[in-house]
């Protein structure tokens, strides 16, 4: 069983539902991405994601792409990015999933990459622009290496494709909330649940919704219908309007532990 799987059965057995911050490596720099990750952890967080910078990333709003820009600027590769994850695994147990494009992870190498991911004590990639029908390849790879291959859902999804992505998904499945690009909103969309329903009735597997969620109330909403809440761009910006500034870290922590507060009781 995989260290992401483990999680989830813990979280289960405590009746808690995970909370999942995102934080894009490099951002301010490497040295403060590997303290926000055990601040996060500290505070609550149940598995982290940490995106690869990109400079062509069509899945992310603005937020997410002014910390790719500043990243890449400063130097990060995914070679640095690995050696981040190794450095910080000796004080982390909670799973890390990497979030990345296919462009660099072809670049690097599939069996390469995955084998590398697992050295350095990665559990789990999402790779966003890489459907499950054109996966097969890096799936074989990760497999073998026994690295998690997490597929993203669509609200748009009709079921038997709900079905075959949850299929091909390991450790979780990541639900993304709405069409469109990651960034958060103020509202929850209003067909949430129901998607999350009919996601339900084809898994078992873990469900994570991500993009959007940005306030402690939308978790707690999300939690009713999901195991997981994952929060990227309303951290990412707390990363940036306080970079520079010793209170940094404290700051997202405080937040990370304002997320986790609601997802403590279960549905």
């Amino acid at each position: 069983m995989s260290r992401i799987s483990q999680a989830f059965t813990a979280l289960r057995k405590r009746g808690e539902r995970a909370l999942v911050p995102y934080f894009t490596a490099g951002d301010p720099s490497l040295r403060v991405t590997r303290q926000l990750l055990s601040e996060a952890a500290r505070q609550g967080a149940d598995l982290i994601e940490l995106g690869m910078p990109f400079s062509d990333p069509l899945a992310d709003g603005p937020v997410i792409q002014r910390a790719s820009q500043r990243a890449l600027a400063s130097g990060v590769t995914l070679a640095r990015l690995l050696e981040l994850v190794r450095e910080a695994r000796g004080e982390l147990s909670i799973p890390l999933v990497l979030l990345t494009y296919y462009n660099p992870v072809l670049a690097f190498g599939l069996k390469a990459f995955a084998q590398a991911a697992i050295e350095a004590g990665v559990d789990g990639v999402i790779v966003a622009d890489l459907p499950p029908e054109e996966a097969g390849p890096l799936s074989v790879e990760a497999r073998a290496a026994g690295l998690d291959l997490i597929h993203l859902v669509a609200p748009t999804s009709p079921p038997e494709r709900m079905r075959m992505i949850a299929r091909r998904s390991r450790g979780f499945v990541y639900a993304v909330s709405l069409t469109g690009v990651t960034g958060a909103r103020a509202e929850l969309p209003p067909d949430l649940a129901q998607y999350l329903r009919d996601l339900r009735a084809v898994t078992t597997k873990p469900i994570c919704v991500g993009f959007g969620l940005s306030t402690p109330e939308q978790a707690a909403a999300v939690a009713r219908y999901a195991d997981g809440v994952i929060v990227g761009s309303a951290i990412v910006r707390l990363v940036e309007a306080h970079q520079g500034s010793e209170q940094l870290v404290a700051e997202v922590g405080r937040f990370i532990a304002s997320l986790k507060a609601p997802l403590r009781s279960s549905r």
